[in-house]
Order: structure tokens, then sequence, then C-alpha cells
């Protein structure tokens, strides 16, 4: 699968930009500031419905617009022609999102049809912030993989809304709010609680024997790491734990327990990586989280259709060579040149570096030069 066009209309920095890539390698360039990283999540936005780095859709839209749109084109052999996704919002409205001009009625009717794997410097995010950057990172990637998790997580997450609003009508006496419509939600969130946090071990011990080969491939140290499962559920009963704390959360006016509390704890030799991993150790752990994500993406694309090739996740790289040391970047590199990935879009502020990074890759590669929104094709390297 590659994303063959991407036209942009009053996104971000941008007023208005066509670009047409390489199935191959594609190469920002361009100083800080200038809209390299606008460009990665433009496409970021094609594949999951919305950004990575803004917390809100409207935060898009370019200063003194009402709306931005985002188009792409994207082709694989599987398909007898492109297939276009546009996303689009208008201030204050909904954000719409269509296929070949068909608006999905649902995003989760998107999700996982146009995979992609960002690396980027505010990865260490993962590692340094609570748990809630964690739990949104692992039920990203696994409603990629899971149509069924997605589902599930949806209706887990409305119930929980539906939950909270009910105890914050609750007054600190015993009465006031409707005691028995919370009992009725509590029915119906205990099982698919128990489901979620049941697919979660399940897709875990999945994904971590992927995870300690890739870290080990980095690294090439001898610490032991692993990624441990932190929830209240396992060998409870949610229904019971919810009325063990029903009285709290009546007070806090919210949800206590529940997998909505879970987090995912990154260990390396039985230690806390955020507080005893050095610098270098952090970025190889969540380098080796991306490569495992991306090889678990493409494995699904692979056994869900017949050419495993054609449906390899976009690979998008933000800012790797200012950010990874030399060992780092070599072994992406080396991974690029061996075509472990399909097409691969990455940002730098110093095209001599990029090109002699790449000289040894066999991939067609396309260079944009990119100024305060504005996009121009580079000729090629001689």
């Amino acid at each position: 699968m590659t994303l063959d066009q991407l036209h942009l209309l009053f996104f971000k920095n941008y007023d208005e930009a066509s670009l047409t890539f390489s199935s191959g390698i594609n190469c920002f360039i361009g100083d800080n500031g200038s809209g390299k990283t606008n460009l990665l999540d433009a496409i970021y936005y094609l594949a999951l419905g919305k950004s990575a780095f803004a917390s809100t859709d409207a935060q898009n839209i370019k200063q003194d617009a009402d709306f931005f749109v985002v188009k792409g084109s994207f082709s694989s052999p599987a398909t007898e022609r492109p297939e276009t996704i546009q996303v689009s919002l208008r201030a204050g409205q909904k954000k719409i999102i269509t296929h070949d001009k068909q608006p999905y009625e649902r995003l989760a009717d998107h999700i996982g049809r146009y995979p992609a794997v960002l690396i980027s410097p505010y990865d260490t995010d993962l590692i340094r912030q609570g748990s809630e950057e964690r739990r949104r990172y692992f039920d990203s990637l696994q409603s990629q993989l899971d149509h069924n998790f997605l589902e599930l997580l949806i209706q887990y997450s409305s119930l929980l809304r539906q939950r909270n609003a009910t105890l914050k009508q609750a007054p600190t006496g015993q009465h006031g709010f409707d005691a028995l419509y919370l009992q009725a939600l509590d029915d119906q969130l205990a099982p698919l609680g128990e489901q979620l946090s049941a697919l979660r071990v399940e897709f875990l011990n999945a994904f971590l024997p992927v995870f300690q080969t890739h870290y080990r491939q980095l690294a090439e140290g001898q610490e032991d790491v692993t990624l441990a499962y932190k929830s209240q559920l396992p060998g409870q009963n949610f229904r019971h734990l919810l009325l063990a704390n029903e009285r709290r959360d009546q007070i806090l006016q919210r949800s206590t327990v529940g997998p909505h509390k879970d987090d995912f704890v990154f260990l390396m030799d039985g230690l806390p990586v955020k507080a005893y991993g050095s610098q270098g150790q952090q970025k190889s752990f969540f380098i080796a989280l991306k490569l495992a994500q991306f090889e678990l993406l493409a494995a699904r694309g692979g056994n869900a259709r017949s050419d495993s090739n054609a449906y390899k996740p976009l690979l998008l790289l933000d800012d790797i060579f200012d950010r990874l040391d030399d060992k780092r970047i070599s072994r992406l590199l080396q991974l690029v040149a061996n075509q472990t990935f399909g097409q691969v879009f990455l940002t730098d502020t110093n095209l001599a570096r990029t090109d002699a990074a790449l000289a040894n890759v066999a991939s067609e590669i396309r260079r944009f030069h990119i100024a305060q929104g504005t996009v121009q094709i580079l000729s090629s390297p001689k």
C-alpha cells in the first residue's frame, strides 16, 4: 500500500499544497518550524483519522481560516483503482472523513484500513508520562489490529461516560441520584471491562517477544526488558469491584476502578525504565516498541490479504537524525535498506546529511524542500 498523492487546504501553516510521492522514500527537508512535521501529521490524519500531535481537531485549522481539508490517494496491487480518503473540518462543526467521497458513519469503520507507524521525538512521553499516555498508545495499536477490540472499547467508553455523568449527580449524602440506574450501568459495564482486560493480556503476550527481539537488536546490551500489564481486574470480579468502590466513586464523582485505570509498566532488569533507564536505553525502548508495532501491523495485513508486501504500514520518521544517535539511526536505516519497510516519509533539517544517510539505499527517493508552508521538489542527488 502506498500514499500516492497528498493535498492540503488551510491545514496548520499551509494555505494549499499538493505533493506526489515516491513509493519508496520521501524526504521533507527544511528549517525547524517550516512545516515538515505538519506534513507527517497530515499523513497520520489520513491513516488514523486524527492528529498525532494536536489535542483537538480545531487546532489544525490554519490561523484566520475557518476550515481545513486533508486529502490523499492510496493504491495497492490488490485494488483496481486508487482510493481517496479525505478529512475535513469546519470550525464549530463535526469532523467528516470520507472514503471515495462517501462519508463514514463512524470513525471506527476507518481504523485499521490504512495503517501507519510514527516514530517521533515525542515518543519519550510513552515512558516519561503517566498511564493514560501508554494506555492510549496500546489501545490505538490494538484497535488497528483487532476490530472486535475497538468495538468493545467504544462500548465500554460510552458506558463509562454515562456512569461518570450519573456519579456527578450524586451528592455527598446517601440520596439524591438514581442508584438503580447506576446499578444497571454496572451490570453492563462489568462484562465489557473483563473482556477488555482479557484481550489486553492476550495482546501483550503476542506483542512482548516481538518487542524484546527488536530491543536486543537496537541496544546490543545485556539488560532484560519486559512489559507488565498492571490491572485491578485479573482474578477479580469486576461487578464486585465496582460495588466495593461505589461509595468512594460517589464521593469523588468518577469511576475509580476498571480497565480505564490500567497501565503498561516498562521494566528493565526488573526496574522502571522511566527512573532507571539511561537516555540511550529509553530511546532504544520506544523505538523497539514502534518497530514491534510495525511488524504486527504488517503481519496482520499479510494474513488478511494475499500480498503481504502490499500492505506494510506507512512509516513516518520525524527528526530522527537530530534526536537519535548514530547507532540507532544505523539500525533503522539498515531495516530501510533491507526493505523491511514499505513506503517511508522522513523529516530532516540537513539535506546533505539525509543524502549521505540514504546513499546506500536502493529504494526510489524523492526529496521536497519545505519553507514556511510551501513545498518545492528537489532534483535527485548526483
